[in-house]
């Protein structure tokens, strides 16, 4: 078994452009998958914190999975993550890898893959809020799309996250910045509005404040209820995924999935007026994508553990 640090992941400078190019191969071979919806575990007394379970089996690659995500608020970083790679073919234990590096890019890429396929083809204003990593990692899967477009990014203010944001950003050419004060003015000058904060016990704003045409991407889903009841259409990275929704049978009759518009069985976007929401509350589905194609890459540079595994039958 490998042992695939964060560091050996991140050594690999794996460009945003493939990550997207992985979002949309695994996407190709969903239906194909065993995809349960994950396991969330929280504790009474401990506000926000989590265990998610995460698995996966692909035989189109044949590669299975279990990643296991963990938050503490108090925590830095707040989120945390490792995978567990297998060989669908023989049951054997490929790799334990930090996943913290394959959850931040792969749930950036998914966001900008969503973008690309459901926004208005000729978008120009993005609206961010949670400026964190996860933010930073779909500016720059976006940018690898978009990077003959320019871009106008509007910023929530909050603490310096937004300065730091676009001191990140400033080398891109095509990107422009401009900050705002409050969640409804950022909202109403968005045409894509993306959202990367991972808690939230309220609504962040009304759905009025989008204009026709918006897209909301939530990413952590939080904040946005109000807009499940209006928008036009609602799409998911798993239909299971957003079953527990409090107005999931609101809006059962408006939701298809990302794969089915993927592959051409259900249409994404239909006119520049339609209000979308993107749910791509993450499946491990691209873990197990990412993972695999990480352990092709890192493999051969990455210390080998020994489990002393039995050779033959045991008996107690």
């Amino acid at each position: 078994m490998k042992l695939i640090s964060f560091e050996d992941i991140s050594g690999l400078n794996i460009p945003s452009s493939r990550c997207c190019e992985w979002v949309d191969e695994a996407l190709k071979i969903k239906e194909t998958s065993a995809l349960p919806k994950k396991i969330s575990l929280s504790i009474d007394g401990m506000h926000n914190v989590f265990y998610n379970t995460m698995p996966s089996l692909l035989p189109d690659i044949s590669r299975g999975c279990v990643k296991l995500v963990t938050r503490y608020p108090e925590r830095v970083p707040a989120l945390d993550s490792e995978i567990l790679l297998y060989d669908l073919g023989t049951g054997e234990c490929l790799a334990l890898m930090d996943g913290d590096w394959i959850t931040t890019m792969r749930t950036g890429a998914v966001a900008a893959h969503s973008i690309r396929l459901l926004a208005k083809p000729s978008f120009a204003r993005v609206g961010i809020m949670g400026l964190g990593n996860t933010a930073r990692a779909t500016m720059l899967c976006l940018q690898s799309i978009f990077s003959e477009r320019p871009l106008q990014i509007g910023l929530l203010v909050y603490k310096d996250q937004h300065l730091s944001f676009a001191e990140r950003f400033k080398a891109y050419d095509n990107l422009s910045f401009s900050f705002f004060e409050s969640v409804e003015e950022l909202a109403a000058w968005s045409e894509v509005f993306v959202s990367c904060v991972t808690a939230a016990d309220s609504d962040f704003c009304s759905p009025d404040c989008f204009m026709p045409g918006t897209l909301l991407v939530p990413v952590h889903t939080r904040g946005f209820a109000q807009c499940d009841l209006v928008f036009d259409k609602v799409f998911a990275d798993d239909i299971a995924h957003v079953g527990g929704f409090r107005y999931f049978e609101s809006f059962r009759d408006r939701l298809a999935e990302v794969a089915d518009v993927v592959a051409g069985d259900k249409p994404g976007r239909e006119s520049d007026a339609e209000r979308i929401l993107a749910y791509n509350i993450g499946i491990s589905l691209h873990d197990t994508y990412f993972a695999s194609k990480v352990y092709e890459l890192a493999a051969a540079s990455s210390p080998t553990v020994d489990l002393c595994k039995p050779s033959e039958k045991i008996w107690v």
